[in-house]
């Protein structure tokens, strides 16, 4: 509590000095993403939050004291005059790539449609972020890019494969982008991957009833407000990839490692699941039951 005191009391006195650090994340007219946007504005930066949806951020971005952008992370020449104009504003510190969606049930029930917008939005939008801010950051020499990559990042999560396909590529990207700016030389740009669990958002509010979505309730129901402490935190102290908790990250790793184990326990997994989207319904539903 002292460590966070004294943080709070350091950016404090940035802003005062007139220190101006702006932070761009993406898909913040709610939920997780407007949580984070509001962790970061406490602890100092100059947030502007984006979204497709022009009316939700705008009001978002009111409640907050920062500024809006409408943003299609889809649009790779959006994400890059995005991320000029911020520069040119007074610098480019800290993009967050938050936007994502998922789809549930079996990967033959998707239509293409619906696999390339999964995809186009979780991987290839943040990949346009990530390259855009990296553009400004390389010219100034430094800056983080911080992507929300979920722990179907770090193992295949049944039922979600698309989503999880989605979540790989971004984790290897990332990973892979950041060796390559340290065999540049450029060890002062960052680009870390959050892992975190299953998140109590508008993204699984609909899913309590959805067998498909049942791999998101196997372990720690996190609230957006300690994801986002979490990211503000990893904003401080770039790691490569973090998972949220740590022990699920464990967990999860070690199905990762053993394919075939993990497999052979797919039916017990999605049982603990749908014990899971029980418990969550009777927390957020209490009159429901069974």
């Amino acid at each position: 509590m002292k460590r966070q005191a004294a943080e709070k009391r350091q950016a404090a006195l940035k802003r005062r000095a007139g220190e101006k650090r702006g932070a761009v994340v993406t898909g913040a007219a709610g939920g997780l993403g407007r949580a984070i946007a509001a962790a970061l504005a406490e602890a100092g930066y100059d947030v502007l939050l984006t979204d497709v949806d022009g009316p939700a951020v705008e009001a978002a971005s009111a409640e907050l004291g920062g500024s809006s952008a409408v943003l299609d992370v889809r649009d790779g020449e959006a994400c890059r005059a995005l991320a000029s104009r911020v520069a040119a504003g007074g610098g480019l510190a800290l993009w967050v790539n938050n936007a994502g969606i998922i789809a549930t049930g079996p990967a033959w029930t998707h239509d293409e449609a619906t696999r390339r917008r999964v995809v186009d939005v979780n991987a290839l939008g943040a990949i346009n972020g990530t390259l855009a801010a990296l553009e400004v950051m390389r010219a100034a020499g430094s800056g983080h890019v911080i992507n929300i990559v979920s722990l179907a990042g770090l193992v295949a999560a049944p039922g979600e494969a698309v989503y999880s396909a989605s979540k790989h590529a971004l984790l290897a990207f990332s990973v892979a982008t950041l060796a390559e700016l340290r065999t540049a030389g450029l060890s002062r740009v960052h680009v870390s991957c959050l892992c975190p669990d299953g998140i109590w958002t508008p993204m699984l509010h609909d899913k309590l009833d959805d067998d498909g979505a049942a791999a998101s309730f196997t372990g720690t129901m996190l609230t957006p407000e300690r994801v986002a402490a979490r990211v503000a935190r990893l904003a401080r102290r770039p790691r490569p990839v973090v998972a949220l908790p740590r022990w699920r990250g464990a967990q999860v790793r070690l199905f990762d490692t053993f394919p075939r184990a993990s497999i052979r326990l797919a039916r017990l997994i999605m049982a603990t699941g749908r014990a899971g989207q029980r418990r969550q319904a009777r927390r957020t539903h209490p009159s429901r039951t069974g």
